[in-house]
């Protein structure tokens, strides 16, 4: 049976008027009643009957874009602020404004429906895949509500529109180069398998050593985590294990700078004795000693081509969802460059 407005009056022993105020967040109204009502709206899994009218009448000329502030390293990040200047340059020139909210700041995650969609303060949203569910993605496709991911989702990524980096072509790219500089004992450290960024930059460096029956490789594959730390333990653990190795892949670029000081430690030099490609062109591998072989991610366009999705949407709510991998380029530097040009 159909939950009715009625029934959330009952059940939250207000009436209908108030309910209404609530969903329209109306000021009216006590954050302590509003909580109240949306947590048994939320119970009942009630949506508005009349939200998607509501979304279709009303213009705000905002965009969203949905941030955890609870993640520090977002505000560190110089992808973070790349990003934001793509989506801004797209939404600018529409005429829209870009405002960024913080879904940490809620009671739970899927309270922003409330805060910007039913509300209507926002025309769409850009949401990073780190911090959306399939609850809140089936919500959003429920209202037809324009929506856009970044980062490739590991659940629903043929019912939404979503943008990423093509990290498996990366690891192809970075593992072709090493290989055709005469490296034959390719390691891949940093990086846990079960991230998608991970896995798919792992995959590409998998796909060309099995194209090439480089079977041997499987067993220098290092995972940990992502910091220089991580970097100058592994390496550590690789040169122990294995002191064939000839060639280090890094998931980026503070696990590279944690090689370089392993390496100096052990009296090893890069490209010599150990060559070395990173991911990721920040924030450093340009001024390291050696400077860094390295694949350029560009992640304002990533914000930008999120952003010219959106818009479309927005234009046309019933538009086919878009799926888009940007790939990045190989920076060729002196850590990789065995054979001199």
């Amino acid at each position: 049976m159909k939950v009715t407005i009625n029934d959330i009056a009952h059940a939250a022993n207000v009436s209908k008027s108030t309910v209404s105020k609530v969903i329209n967040n109306h000021k009216s109204i006590s954050e302590s009643t509003k909580l109240k009502v949306r947590n048994i709206m939320k119970e009942l899994n009630y949506i508005p009957n009349n939200s998607a009218r509501q979304l279709a009448r009303q213009n705000s000329f905002n965009i969203g874009l949905l941030v955890d502030i609870s993640r520090k390293e977002y505000f560190l990040d110089f992808f973070f602020y790349n990003i934001i200047g793509g989506v801004e340059s797209i939404v600018g020139i529409n005429n829209y404004e870009l405002t960024l909210s913080n879904i940490n700041s809620l009671e739970c995650k899927a309270e922003f429906l409330n805060r910007l969609i039913y509300s209507k303060k926002v025309d769409g949203i850009i949401i990073p895949t780190s911090i959306v569910n399939s609850e809140i993605i089936s919500k959003l496709n429920g209202l037809n509500f324009p929506y856009v991911l970044i980062g490739q989702p590991k659940e629903f990524k043929n019912s939404t529109s979503w943008v990423d980096v093509n990290n498996t072509v990366g690891g192809e790219l970075a593992t072709c180069h090493l290989i055709e500089q005469g490296y034959k004992n390719i390691a891949f450290i940093g990086g846990k398998s079960n991230e998608i960024i991970s896995f798919n930059r792992l995959l590409g460096y998998k796909n060309i050593l099995s194209k090439l029956n480089f079977t041997k490789n499987n067993l220098y594959i290092k995972e940990g985590n992502s910091d220089k730390e991580s970097g100058y333990e592994l390496t550590l653990q690789l040169l122990s294990d294995f002191p064939e190795i000839d060639a280090i892949l890094c998931i980026n670029n503070y696990v590279a700078f944690g090689v370089l000081k392993a390496l100096k430690e052990k009296g090893l030099n890069s490209p010599t004795d150990i060559g070395i490609v990173t991911f990721d062109n920040e924030p450093f591998s340009a001024y390291t000693t050696p400077s860094l072989t390295c694949l350029d991610v560009d992640t304002f366009k990533l914000g930008e081509v999120a952003a010219e999705i959106l818009m479309k949407k927005i234009q046309n709510p019933n538009s086919q969802n878009e799926i888009t991998l940007i790939s990045p380029k190989l920076l060729i530097r002196e850590s990789s460059l065995l054979k001199k040009p």
